[in-house]
């Protein structure tokens, strides 16, 4: 039986893990002052107590075509496989079309008595067949209210005849770096399993999704743990465990929990439409670099920069335009673009809201009402493309700054790069040098150059013009807006390199 349990890329040697099931972690109550954590209690009994009975095992079922698993094979000599193959069907039989049953374990958490199950959402993901095992070891079928996997959270409903011991949310954000934690889950499909840890840190962004803003624990957490709450010394559900960091898929004392301020609204939304509803405000956005906050000649990098703005969205409603850097909205700070991302995304739809924006260096305040974000649509960085073909151009210009040669708009250029025909001018990227600083942002050939601190560059003898006007104000980079594949734009700081760099 195994625990459901994907992996995600992390970097090496660690490896991120997801755990597959449910466990819940609980603060300890502690008689501690604002100004101090308290010390742990004497014993952890009283708590556990009252919060296993809404703590759930989760088994799920998944066909696997024939096709994912095949037979296992030996290394053979030459010439000998074709006899093995039909050595092994006439022991095994013809496997071709029979379907294999894959079981998996996880865990969650009832939060309401009618029987409403919290998980994650890669525990029941591809399931054909999901069953709910309550502490006192019944078992029933679970209906799959809704799910969402950008949240990664699933709701389940189980048909009962009595009211079920439910679990409360509380506030995420008021737990506390070194805070006592209880975790109580399904690991490796043991079932109603305590264990003790701490809030390790807040706010981690470990690349599972778009609005990653993870509690870390140190409490033991293994493969089948995942969907389960983090509790406060009060008892009340301040996060969903869903994820670790290992090298062997068993606990190291790293653990990631879904925050339940964040998760609310998700679980409100799921049960009520089945779906996650999400703030949406019409931009792509990209981070304020310390090379782009130099070239606009900011203090800081905080921000969001607006790269481009969807037509037609509340964002060109408002009048927020590219190059516009989003410092605060909806009165929250916005100190980077994953925070814009989840501020937005937590938004009322048609709630109409203050959007501060930095605008060649002075504040602007405007308005936009957040509209709903439909599943193909998201507030993130401006894409990349593929890159495109480097043939030479006539009529080059060299900018030996950046280790670039560019060309202007023309006949030949559309033709070679596919250039969008609505583009009617800039300067086009036609050879990039490999020890260039264009090379170490990223541009390539087909790319073209249309603004330069925020001015149109209209030919490369603008652009060119730019760059001596940077030099002599002693200005280390210049901010460019680039266009790329498929006309995704971006932002861009270059760094100025002398022109007698090789």
């Amino acid at each position: 039986m195994n625990s459901n349990t994907p992996g995600i890329a992390a970097p090496s040697p660690r490896v991120l893990r997801w755990l597959g099931g449910l466990f819940v972690v609980l603060v300890m109550a502690t008689n501690a002052t604002p100004s101090r954590a308290g010390a742990p209690p004497d014993s952890f009994a009283d708590l556990a107590d009252r919060l296993l009975p809404a703590v759930v095992n989760i088994s799920t079922t998944t066909t696997v075509k024939n096709a994912e698993r095949g037979l296992d094979m030996p290394q053979l000599p030459p010439g000998m496989e074709e006899f093995f193959k039909d050595f092994m069907e006439r022991q095994h039989g013809n496997q071709e079309n029979r379907p294999l049953k894959s079981t998996a374990l996880g865990s969650g958490f009832i939060v309401d008595p009618s029987g409403l199950v919290v998980t994650n959402n890669h525990v029941i993901a591809d399931a054909d067949a999901i069953n709910v095992i309550l502490h006192d070891g019944r078992v029933f079928k679970a209906e799959l209210v809704g799910r969402d996997s950008k949240a990664d959270l699933a709701v389940l409903r189980i048909k009962v005849a009595e009211k079920l011991p439910a679990l409360t949310f509380g506030d995420s954000d008021a737990g506390r770096v070194g805070d006592w934690v209880l975790a109580i889950g399904n690991p490796y499909g043991l079932g109603g399993t305590v264990t003790a840890g701490i809030i390790s840190a807040r706010s981690r962004d470990i690349n599972a999704g778009p609005y990653d803003d993870f509690i870390q624990t140190d409490a033991a957490i293994n493969r089948g743990n995942s969907g389960g709450p983090l509790f406060n010394m009060k008892g009340e559900v301040i996060g969903i465990n869903t994820a670790i960091y290992s090298q062997s898929g068993g606990s190291i004392g790293i653990g990631f929990a879904i925050p339940s301020n964040l998760a609310k609204p998700v679980i409100v939304d799921l049960e009520r439409f089945g779906k996650a509803r999400r703030g949406w405000l019409g931009v792509h956005i990209q981070m304020v670099t310390d090379e782009i906050a130099e070239s606009l000649g900011l203090k800081d990098q905080h921000g969001a920069l607006v790269a481009d703005v969807m037509a037609g969205g509340p964002a060109a409603k408002a009048g927020i335009k590219g190059g516009d850097i989003i410092t605060r909205f909806d009165g929250k700070d916005v100190t980077e673009t994953h925070r814009l991302q989840r501020i937005v995304a937590e938004t009322p739809i048609n709630k109409e809201v203050e959007v501060d924006v930095l605008r060649d260096g002075k504040h602007v305040l405007l308005k936009a009402v957040v509209a709903e974000m439909k599943e193909d649509a998201d507030e993130t960085p401006a894409k990349k493309g593929e890159e495109a073909p480097s043939k030479k151009e006539d009529n080059q210009s060299q900018i030996a700054a950046f280790g670039i040669s560019v060309s202007p708009v023309s006949a030949a250029t559309r033709q070679q790069f596919e250039l969008p025909a609505e583009l009617k001018s800039g300067a086009v990227v036609t050879d990039v040098k490999p020890n260039g600083s264009a090379a170490e942002k990223g541009l390539k050939p087909g790319d073209v150059i249309i603004e330069a601190t925020h001015e149109v560059v209209k030919t490369p003898a603008d652009l060119i013009a730019k760059v001596d006007e940077a030099k002599k104000a002693g200005r280390k980079s210049l901010f460019l807006l680039v266009q790329g594949d498929e006309s995704s734009r971006h932002y861009v700081a270059l760094r100025i390199d002398s022109d007698d760099k090789k």
